[in-house]
């Protein structure tokens, strides 16, 4: 009776189809090849800022699939608390966060000396708000809900800038 029921087990289907997996991995690697040859010296670090755990990690998926490496944080001390602080070519930050508000970390950042290109999103655009951050230095102001082709472009305009610096 156990011989039947193993055999029958290992004739059967395979449980997962890693081929949709096998694709997406395929897409990512080649991705990582073109932008090696656009004369990349090291793999892009990107760090995501944002208390909304769904869009922080929406953003590290999109990142990931470009082929960079990205660090998802909830917060801007755990941010500045971490080690890739110094390694970060791109930041993604919230606007409105607690205990430090995303304009606060640009500041904050940027009195340290650290003129990292940053890409600020925001769920509540005011215009006096997305003045000081484009007037401190930052990238783009994007209203959530953003679409890809959008960050993607801003994130290659901001990897462009680190690049040139």
């Amino acid at each position: 009776m156990q011989r039947g029921l193993a055999r029958a087990l290992s004739a059967a289907k395979p449980k997962y189809d890693f081929l949709p997996l096998r694709r997406e991995l395929h897409l990512v690697l080649c991705n990582v090849d073109k932008r090696r040859m656009q004369g990349l010296p090291r793999t892009p670090v990107i760090s995501i800022v944002d208390d909304d755990a769904s869009v922080r990690a929406a953003s590290n998926r999109l990142v990931r699939s470009l082929g960079y490496v990205a660090y998802p944080f909830a917060s801007a001390r755990e941010f500045l608390e971490s080690s890739q602080v110094n390694d970060t070519s791109c930041l993604i930050a919230d606007v409105q966060m607690p205990a430090m508000s995303g304009l606060e970390l640009q500041s904050l950042l940027r009195a340290q000396g650290r003129a990292l290109p940053i890409i600020f999103i925001t769920a509540f655009p005011e215009e006096s708000v997305r003045k000081r951050a484009l007037d401190a230095g930052a990238i783009c102001f994007l209203i959530k809900p953003f679409d890809g082709p959008t960050l993607i472009k801003y994130l290659d305009k901001a990897l462009e800038q680190d690049r040139g610096s």
